[in-house]
């Protein structure tokens, strides 16, 4: 038998003895090899085994490996390895010379003579610390996440594309009474009004085109009869190429919230009618002097025809009276927080009617424009008119000498419509026009510095925008954008 022979054909003249041959194998491989003699002695280790482990073979050969670190079950493997037996893939915990601590897939397996009598034992290792510290760490990650959704009070959901719920946090109990279980598998559609269904679709649509989160609000009736009001906010999830696969939805509970902003706006509706008495106070006054005054001619005069002129009189007035009176108290009395099908003509013209007075008080005349006629849209009517009864009461007030409101309405592009209001009065500085709409924050001596941050946020649930310009002598401008309904 040849002790030495070529081994990759022709194209490689160089002869390999056997063992030769070995240490080209043992230093070519990826992984670290030890071969220990049946008296545990080290007999052979490669390279990689030194880079694993630090170890040399001046530190190994010819010592046993119950001199070195090892795990208490390693010398019964051992033992069965000399019987036969092989063991593949185990993984362990091993040191390096300097202390460090490694993970290790190790594989032992008898070493066999031709005769295949064992004769040694061949030890395979590959160091995979850093597959499994990210293993460890992706655990952790996965363990902290666990445990921020279970116990935290917002109600998180991933949903698919077809609006499925894939996952939902045992918050949802403590909120809104609905087990996990009770949620998972089921359209995000069955928990919604088919209003609140197509504001959902919009604003995942948006999601898909922008990439940007988007809040929906939601009103629930609880098991127990108790009425919640939540904010989600949408956030697109993204797949291994970037594109976006899914949503999650982290949702709050705001009841406290919108009881506060009810708060808010209650004081400031409050507000605006102490303001208005004033001017609804003389108003008032007119009809009734004419009231009292025919009244008197009523008991004195015989005459049928003339009677009557009177009481087509007095009627008029009363009308006029009773008109005034009922948008006066449509303003000072919260109404319920709900969308129906409005005129924006109408808002606006009802809104006119309660400044009317206040307007002729200061020598203000209010100058319509109305481009469009038929200018539909899902709103709150009351909302909106103490919306824009806070404009033209800032308008009216930033002219004590008198001038013209002009308010314009007129279609924009993407089914928007769009509201403004513009003074002749003395303007705003620009280093305080930042500041308008901050909570308490007033340019008047009276004002309570409510009006603008109840608008902006009355505005902002209507899905609008509002935008102020205006400079200082040259009056201010108030422009509102309201998505407008298919006529």
């Amino acid at each position: 038998m040849r002790n030495s022979f070529p081994i990759f054909g022709t194209d490689d003249e160089t002869i390999y003895n056997p063992n030769e041959l070995l240490s080209l194998f043992l230093d070519c491989t990826a992984d670290g090899f030890a071969i220990v003699d049946m008296e545990n002695r080290f007999l052979r280790i490669n390279h990689k085994y030194t880079e694993i482990f630090g170890y040399t073979e001046e530190d190994l050969i010819g010592r046993t490996f119950y001199e070195f670190s090892n795990p208490d079950y390693v010398p019964g493997i051992i033992a069965q390895v000399k019987n036969g037996k092989a063991f593949t893939n185990m993984i362990t915990q091993r040191y390096h010379k300097d202390g460090s601590m490694l993970d290790i897939a190790v594989s032992y397996s008898p070493f066999r003579n031709k005769h295949g009598k064992i004769i040694a034992i061949i030890a395979i290792y590959r160091d995979i610390t850093k597959m499994v510290n990210m293993e460890r760490e992706l655990n952790r990650t996965r363990e902290l996440y666990e445990l921020i959704t279970e116990n935290t009070t917002d109600m998180i959901k991933v949903i698919d594309k077809n609006k499925v719920i894939v996952y939902a946090s045992p918050s949802h109990e403590k909120v809104i009474g609905l087990k996990p279980e009770q949620i998972v598998g089921k359209s995000l559609s069955e928990f919604l009004t088919p209003d609140e269904d197509v504001i959902l679709d919009k604003k995942l649509e948006e999601i898909l085109e922008s990439g940007e989160p988007q809040i929906l609000r939601k009103k629930f009736t609880t098991c127990d009869q108790n009425t919640v009001y939540t904010e989600y906010n949408f956030s697109p999830i993204y797949n291994e190429k970037k594109e976006i696969e899914s949503f999650v939805s982290v949702g709050r509970n705001i009841t406290d919230r919108v009881k506060q902003d009810a708060t808010i706006r209650n004081l400031d509706r409050l507000s605006i009618t102490g303001q208005l008495a004033a001017g609804v106070a003389h108003e008032i006054r007119n009809p009734l002097t004419s009231l009292k005054g025919f009244s008197k001619l009523l008991q004195t005069c015989l005459d049928k025809e003339k009677q009557e002129d009177y009481l087509a009189i007095i009627m008029n007035e009363l009308d006029r009276i009773d008109t005034i009176v009922n948008e006066f108290m449509s303003l000072a009395k919260p109404q319920a927080v709900k969308f129906v099908k409005g005129d924006m003509k109408s808002i606006l013209d009802s809104t006119i009617k309660i400044i009317h007075p206040q307007a002729l008080l200061h020598n203000v005349q209010i100058i319509t424009n109305y481009q469009e006629k038929n200018l539909m849209l899902s709103c709150n009517p009351h909302q909106l008119k103490q919306v824009f009864l806070n404009f033209m009461k800032n308008a009216i007030e930033s002219m004590p000498e008198g001038g013209k409101i002009h308010i314009d309405l007129q279609m924009k592009g993407s089914g928007k419509v769009q509201i403004s209001i513009s003074d002749e009065g003395t303007g705003i500085e620009a280093d305080r026009l930042r500041y308008l709409g901050t909570p308490f924050y007033t340019t008047k001596e009276k004002g309570i510095g409510l009006g603008l941050t109840v608008s902006n946020k009355i505005i902002q649930e209507h899905n609008g925008t509002m935008k102020i310009i205006s400079e200082e002598g040259k009056g201010t401008t108030v422009i509102v954008e309201l998505d407008c309904l298919e006529t």
